[in-house]
């Protein structure tokens, strides 16, 4: 089942602008190759305005910097904000797909269009950042986690228990929840800023629609780890355009999952 949604003009200069592509919930079951695409697509994305992805790119690892900085509330603050800026480079990428150009305003247009459902993205999944958290210091130990959230490495050190399985055991049971929770997050915000999508059932959605497409998804993570690779060789200088590329897979994977092609909309 699909729907057009109509949506609300996106920043820049693209007059002939479709608006989002057709949507399809609750999202298609891509073949294992699609993992490829994805990235094969965004490099195309990045091609077309390399220049800006990188300051994108810059300007979103400073955000995220500059407010982990900020004790104790640091972390969660970046939390609560990534899905709003994630919001407006689905729309810049939706503008390059369209004809349109990426410019710098697109970055902050979460903050102008359906700002409240995608901070109450960020809320849902900074609670289950808290749950991830709550977890591991149920296992490696309260005054291990308390030293990890005060960012303290003496303390932190200190804390470490003696049985090593035991801080194996715990970033484990970690791992097991921040996968689904990344799960959960990873389709959310574009479905929210270009299909008005609430933040609860966005995410229900992005979860069933990775857990569908696990397949796609772990041959997309093998290739970006290779990739990843090979973009630090070079003194890391590589990454200006794998974490770009990064950025842009949550837009074509979107595309490929929950929407139709845009000559296919009628």
């Amino acid at each position: 089942m699909h729907a057009n949604e109509p949506g609300l003009p996106l920043p820049g200069p693209a007059a002939n602008d479709p608006g989002p592509p057709a949507l399809v919930m609750p999202g298609r079951k891509v073949r294992a190759g699609a993992g490829v695409d994805w990235i094969g697509d965004a490099w195309r994305l990045f091609r077309r305005a390399s220049v800006m992805w990188i300051v994108f790119m810059v300007l979103f690892v400073l955000v995220h910097l500059g407010l982990s900085m900020v004790p104790w509330v640091g972390t969660w603050v970046g939390s609560l904000v990534s899905p709003i800026l994630m919001g407006g480079i689905v729309l810049g990428c939706r503008s390059l797909e369209t004809g349109g150009d990426m410019e710098l305003e697109h970055l902050l247009a979460g903050f102008r269009r359906n700002t409240g459902l995608l901070l109450a993205i960020g809320i849902v999944y900074v609670a289950g950042e808290i749950v991830v958290m709550g977890a591991f210091g149920l296992v490696a130990g309260p005054s291990l986690l308390w030293a990890v959230i005060r960012g303290d490495e003496a303390g932190i050190l200190n804390a470490l228990p003696e049985d090593p399985l035991r801080i194996l055991l715990a970033g484990l049971v970690a791992m097991a929840l921040a996968v689904p929770l990344m799960a959960a997050y990873w389709f959310a915000p574009a479905l929210a800023m270009l299909h008005d999508v609430p933040a609860i059932p966005a995410m229900k959605a992005s979860f069933a629609a990775c857990l569908r497409n696990f397949v796609p998804f772990l041959v997309y993570g093998i290739v970006m780890l290779l990739l990843f690779i090979v973009a630090i060789l070079p003194v890391g200088l590589g990454l200006f355009v794998w974490a770009p590329v990064l950025l842009a897979t949550a837009y074509t994977s979107y595309r490929a999952v929950f929407t139709e092609p845009d000559d296919a909309e009628g």
